[in-house]
């Protein structure tokens, strides 16, 4: 990918949203060329698996029209009932109130507490082309014969600190982002997220949590 330059030059705070936009004056640039998107606006959800918690806490959006947005708020974190020892095909969404964008994504990096695994992490999932497209491209649903796009985006956390991605396709199996160059680290090695942690005091697991895993080897499947 090319350099990208964002020279910022405005500085929003919307207590709406719940997050800080800095914009540039002009669209980034891709090795591909920057696409308008041709809806509104999409959405990303961070999902974990069944009795296996885990909580995105802040994310920083990088996108090709040239914004960088901090995400101060973020929807919740939910579970997936039916992923249980693997990813199921079928993760479903929910609404999204804060986890909004306007262009397509060029980099999402955000923090999340694993409390299964009683750890912090950051990752950074960087999008290539084969994303775009897919959420440019219009799809036929043969169910209802309606033509749609894939605005919905699904961010798994798991155990070991394993980190998905998907499209949503309302109802069919997602669309897994298997071209998405995902990095994730703990530690010192973390930088936007060092000392970052919804749990200061600690992790613990409910009640549920530790029924689910009795008898069971960690990371409780194959994610």
């Amino acid at each position: 990918m090319t350099r990208i330059k964002i020279i910022f030059t405005a500085l929003l705070l919307m207590s709406v949203t719940g997050c800080t936009t800095d914009k540039s004056p002009a669209p980034g640039e891709t090795e591909w060329g920057y696409k308008k998107l041709p809806y509104v606006e999409w959405k990303f959800l961070f999902i974990y698996p069944k009795a296996l918690p885990a909580k995105a806490t802040q994310a920083l959006m990088v996108d090709g029209a040239g914004y960088k947005t901090t995400y101060h708020y973020i929807d919740a974190t939910r579970p997936s009932q039916v992923s249980v020892g693997r990813w199921n095909d079928h993760l479903g969404a929910t609404q999204a109130y804060y986890n909004k964008g306007k262009a397509l994504p060029l980099m999402l990096r955000f923090c999340w507490d694993s409390v299964i695994d009683k750890k912090s992490y950051e990752t950074r999932i960087l999008f290539k082309e084969g994303t775009w497209e897919q959420m440019t491209t219009p799809y036929t649903d043969s169910r209802w014969d309606e033509t749609y796009y894939r605005s919905t985006m699904i961010i798994g956390l798991a155990p070991e600190g394993k980190v998905s991605v998907w499209l949503g396709d309302r109802g069919n199996p997602v669309v897994p982002q298997s071209d998405a160059k995902i990095t994730t680290v703990s530690g010192d090695k973390m930088k936007m997220c060092r000392g970052m942690t919804d749990f200061p005091n600690g992790y613990r697991y409910t009640k549920g949590t530790k029924a689910f895993i009795k008898g069971k080897t960690y990371p409780y499947g194959n994610w």
